[in-house]
């Protein structure tokens, strides 16, 4: 059987931009794309912590060492600039597999940069 784990997450980052004229998706800092595993176009999954708003999308590489955490396009109206989201990213495996797969969670700092 498969079944659909949580691959990857970034744990409460900073939304640092929302552009609602632009064609969609999530621009994440190259830096914590590479940390959690996540490659650009990905879906991910989003939740709002200041609203509640969980949505979907696909991310887009942001300027490595940035910080930016930018919804684009209609995610833009479901959160502003300063709110915290979690961002999570999953995969398809055999049962057996996900049994002993570990997630990759990524805490990042207040400034969206990787805590060392």
């Amino acid at each position: 059987m498969i079944i659909e784990v949580l691959k990857s997450k970034l744990h409460r980052a900073r939304v640092t931009q929302a552009e609602l004229n632009y064609v969609g998706s999530i621009t994440i800092d190259e830096d914590l794309l590479d940390a959690a595993n996540i490659i650009p176009n990905e879906k991910v999954q989003i939740v709002n912590n200041n609203n509640g708003a969980r949505f979907e999308t696909y991310t887009i590489a942001g300027e490595r060492g940035s910080g930016t955490i930018c919804l684009n396009g209609a995610t833009a109206r479901l959160a502003q600039v300063g709110d915290i989201v979690i961002i999570m990213s999953y995969a398809y495996m055999e049962a057996e597999e996900a049994r002993q797969y570990q997630p990759i969670l990524i805490f990042p700092d207040g400034d969206n940069k990787l805590i060392k």
